[in-house]
């Protein structure tokens, strides 16, 4: 994905929209992609992509989010 850099991914879509409402409230654009199969959700992941310039942002507050 071009100027997108993949900053978080699970497999749990509430945990997916929890990450982006939390990074979209610090002023973050977020991209979701779901790669989840539509059949059985144990397949694939859900991954949320941010612009290039935030990455690093955007991973310090993922890593907080996480603690």
């Amino acid at each position: 994905m071009e100027n997108r850099t993949l900053i978080y991914n699970t497999i749990m879509p509430h945990e997916a929209q929890l990450v982006k409402d939390k990074l979209e409230s610090e002023g973050i654009s977020v991209l979701i992609l779901n790669q989840q199969d539509s059949m059985y959700k144990a397949f694939g992941t859900i991954e949320l992509y941010v612009p290039n310039e935030d990455a690093e942002k955007a991973r310090a507050i993922v890593e907080d989010f996480r603690e």
